[in-house]
């Protein structure tokens, strides 16, 4: 029996035996991972070397074509492995995950400081304009040989071995930020045993914590903890303001001290991504991420800031000031803001997330999400029972097209668990593109926290869980309709910046009765959501929107705080942070809260030097949809063009030339504070 016979992350897609290619999760165990990566890393170390010593003169074909083909085997690998790290992670995972992503970050190191290879590249780059290349052909051309020029290949022997011991403290620092935060996250419970100390709690919101207390061994009493759903539930109905500030302060010092503690790493890592700038020849390491941005450098995004800063201060200060005086108290604090809020969001507009509840039944909002990509871009999904998945929760869907054909594989994970990071978020197993021969169709995964199901009600959603799953599945959508050639320019691979206007102008959508009457129905009576329940979720869906965009901003601002200057000045994080975004607070600093320790999206993520990507788009969906507006909210000939120009198109073309093709124009800045009432 061959190696890839007895490990099944060496078959191929065919060889696996299941439908579509699709990941053999019955068969995979943990110990396959290690061998599975040494076996592709060195098939594809070997095709390097056959075409660094190509004896025929170096061409599209056999260089740009053959590195980008090269690890195709490897990326299919290394996404399962990433992808089970993050959704379903062990302790040998995170063990595994120390030896594994140090190779992988070699491996790309040994592309990129390759002279050989580099040199093939250029003479194809040099010769670019005799080509007769088409777009796509010319665009992975560029990113090839940026991808060289960005990644050292141009420095000496000594700069490059600094680079590659700068990316494998990067990949094993990064993993380690994450795991801590998981870990802290994990740590912490809030165990209640009186009635008492129960006030204000809803019976969805009791149950939930009681089978928590039940699966924790800790029957009849009530656990909650710092997963989003319980977290969230218990800071906006607690009316114990002690046990809120409790449970506040013990979110904001996750990871901030003992064995989890991020403080040291999170220096660290921004520390070696200046000094890797700097040795590129960057400035910052956000002058060498904005590069590749639509916002092009640190300047432009301080100035995108700045612009929204003070329509949203002034806003979010007006409403803090409603807010305290509704709640009667002297003082707000931050652990009161979600329950006053609430309170005042009721009764201003007779709205609370516990009428809303019975309305978002997760199986009806998931098919509500189906149908929308059905009338927008005629997408039909079917589940798929007899395919493997790696947890029980997890569902997989087979999405078909108004014709029929075959368009790719949905895994949808949607509870939240001790194996499962916080958040959420949208990957791929597979990306669409050229594979195994052929131009191929993805695996797509959306992963969430939501309310979980007990043993007397299904999962039923809050409104911003509805919107999570509509975003994530936005971004699923961007992946499901790619249709390009190469995989690294496929579906989400464009600019951070332009990535989440997929994701985020499917959240319209969900205030709109037209969106909701395909879903929203009472998960006992069957009766769609009432008009006026609607009315309402549109009037309060300004509420509080300068608050809410002044926090956006403050992550923003700590990202670039520190990423666009050098940060080897930072002493303490928390006095370092409270100057960062000292013009976004709106209460004194809390001693002890810190921010950066939990921010995985910029230490563990793909988000340093991007966070301010959320803003960005949120100007792109909103004035995207107010074409929708203009034509109709299931307009054929909007949804036709956003198919075209923006989903199916990756990133194959600059992300403004895609959106002046789709809206006939660069999108306006006024739009955002427009439809959230904050333009003057």
């Amino acid at each position: 029996m061959t190696e890839s016979q007895e490990n099944p992350l060496l078959k191929s897609s065919s060889g696996s035996g299941l439908a579509h290619g699709a990941v053999p999760f019955h068969e995979i165990r943990e110990e396959h991972f290690l061998p599975a990566v040494e076996a592709v890393l060195a098939e594809a170390r070997s095709r390097l070397r056959a075409i660094r010593e190509d004896a025929r003169a170096p061409s599209f074909e056999n260089s740009i074509e053959g590195i980008e083909f090269c690890a195709e085997r490897l990326d299919t690998v290394a996404n399962t492995f990433s992808n089970l790290l993050h959704a379903h992670s062990s302790d040998k995972l995170q063990a595994l995950a120390k030896e594994i992503m140090p190779r992988l970050a070699a491996f790309s190191n040994d592309i990129s400081l390759d002279p050989g290879l580099f040199q093939r590249v250029r003479a194809v780059y040099d010769q670019r304009a005799t080509l007769g290349l088409d777009a796509e052909q010319a665009m992975l051309l560029e990113k090839t040989h940026r991808f060289f020029a960005r990644n050292g290949a141009k420095l000496a022997e000594k700069g490059k071995e600094r680079l590659r011991e700068i990316d494998q403290k990067l990949a094993l620092l990064g993993q380690q930020f994450g795991d801590n935060v998981l870990k802290a996250t994990n740590q912490f419970e809030l165990v209640l045993r009186e009635r008492a100390e129960l006030a204000g709690l809803p019976d969805s919101v009791l149950e939930g914590a009681a089978s928590e207390a039940k699966d924790r061994g800790k029957e009849g009493q009530w656990v909650f903890t710092l997963q989003q759903p319980s977290f969230v539930a218990f800071m906006k109905y607690s009316e114990r303001r002690e046990l809120r500030e409790r449970l506040w302060k013990a979110y904001m010092t996750r990871a901030t001290s003992g064995d989890t503690d991020n403080r040291g790493i999170a220096k660290e890592l921004a520390s070696l991504r200046h000094e890797r700038a700097r040795l590129l020849g960057y400035a910052t390491h956000a002058h060498f991420t904005l590069e590749e941005r639509m916002a092009s450098a640190p300047v432009q995004v301080t100035k995108f800031l700045d612009r929204l800063h003070a329509p949203s201060r002034k806003a979010a200060e007006a409403e803090v000031e409603e807010l305290r005086a509704f709640a009667g108290l002297p003082e707000l604090h931050p652990w009161d803001v979600s329950f006053y809020s609430d309170k005042l969001k009721k009764a201003r507009f007779g709205l609370d997330e516990e009428t809303l509840r019975p309305y978002f039944k997760l199986e009806n909002v998931v098919n509500g999400a189906f149908e929308h990509a059905r009338k927008l871009y005629g997408l039909s999904f079917r589940k798929r029972t007899d395919l493997p998945a790696y947890h029980p929760d997890v569902e997989i869907h087979e999405v078909t097209d108004d014709k029929g054909s075959y368009v790719g594989l949905f895994y949808a994970d949607f509870f939240p668990r001790e194996s499962k990071r916080s958040g959420a978020w949208m990957t791929t197993f597979r990306e669409q593109g050229y594979f195994e021969g052929a131009v191929g169709r993805p695996l797509v995964s959306i992963v969430c926290n939501l309310t979980k199901p007990t043993p007397s009600r299904p999962s039923l959603l809050t409104l911003d869980e509805v919107r999570t799953v509509f975003h994530e599945f936005g971004h699923s959508l961007h992946a499901l309709l790619s249709r390009c050639r190469y995989r690294s320019l496929a579906g989400t691979n464009v600019y951070w910046d332009f990535v989440e206007l997929p994701s985020q102008i499917m959240e319209n959508w969900v205030k709109e009765q037209e969106g909701l009457d395909l879903f929203a129905r009472h998960y006992e009576s069957g009766e769609k959501i009432p008009h006026d329940l609607v009315r309402r979720i549109q009037a309060a869906s300004r509420f509080q929107a300068g608050w809410f965009s002044l926090r956006q901003l403050s992550f923003g601002k700590l990202d670039m705080a520190w990423h666009a200057s050098d940060p080897s000045d930072i002493g303490d994080i928390e006095e370092f942070e409270r100057q960062a975004i000292e013009s976004c607070m709106l209460f004194p600093h809390v001693p002890g809260s810190v921010i950066s320790c939990g921010f995985s999206h910029i230490f563990a993520g793909g988000y340093s030097a991007g966070y301010y990507s959320y803003k960005w788009a949120e100007v792109l969906e909103a004035d995207a949809f107010e074409f929708f507006r203009e034509k109709g909210l299931f307009s054929h000939e909007v949804a036709e063009r956003f198919k075209e120009n923006i989903l199916s198109r990756g990133g194959t073309e600059h992300p403004m030339e895609l959106y002046k093709r789709f809206r006939g124009r660069e999108p306006d800045p006024d739009a955002l504070l427009r439809r959230d009432g904050l333009l003057a």
